[in-house]
Formats: structure tokens, C-alpha cells, sequence
């Protein structure tokens, strides 16, 4: 089960279209969010660039778990694609995310 909200990962795809997977806007970001959060962001994007199927969700979240090293957002800053695999990820493993688009604008 992912341990991070679908707001989180839709802010996550703004910032990464907005400035970039580099930017300093997003790795604070990423940086701020807690173990559980970046693993799921993780494992969610492996799922989005089709490392892992959306039904070896549990597999991915243990294998981002066990092969953490780097920081995570080092990590994805050096994926150009990043927005798109999230976005791929969470609609493989059925999240909404054009409902968590118009939340986010309307907040903003």
C-alpha cells in the first residue's frame, strides 16, 4: 500500500513540470517528505516507467525500501521523465490524478 497522499504526488508532478526534475523547488520538496512518502514516491515511479506492474506494487515498495542509498531526491532529479512516470504510476494502480489536479489548482 502506498504511504503518501495523492495530493502529495500530484504536487510533486506540478513542481517537476513547473521547474524541472532539478529543480531546488522540488528536491526541498522530495526532501521534506518522510521515508515512507519517498519510498512510495519511488516505488510509484518505477511503476510508471514500467520497471515494475501495477500488481507488484508490494514488490516495488520493498525494493525501493531495501535499495535505498541516496538521497531520493537525487535520485529523481536525474529522471527527465519524472512527472510522466508518476503520472503513469498512479494511473496504473488506479489513482485519480486529473481529480487531484483540479484540488490542487483550487487551492492555489
Amino acid at each position: 500500500m502506498l504511504e503518501i497522499s495523492t495530493g502529495k504526488l500530484v504536487r510533486v508532478i506540478a513542481l517537476a513540470r513547473e521547474f524541472g526534475p532539478e529543480s531546488p523547488h522540488l528536491r526541498n520538496y522530495i526532501s521534506g517528505l518522510n521515508v515512507d512518502e519517498q519510498v512510495s514516491l519511488v516505488a510509484l515511479c518505477w511503476i510508471g516507467r514500467e520497471s515494475f506492474g501495477a500488481d507488484e506494487l508490494d514488490d516495488a515498495l520493498d525494493t525501493a525500501r531495501r535499495e535505498r542509498s541516496a538521497p531520493t531526491e537525487d535520485y529523481l532529479s536525474g529522471m527527465p521523465e519524472l512527472a510522466d512516470f508518476i503520472e503513469g504510476g498512479m494511473d496504473a494502480v488506479g489513482l485519480d490524478v486529473a481529480h487531484e489536479e483540479d484540488n490542487l489548482r483550487e487551492r492555489n
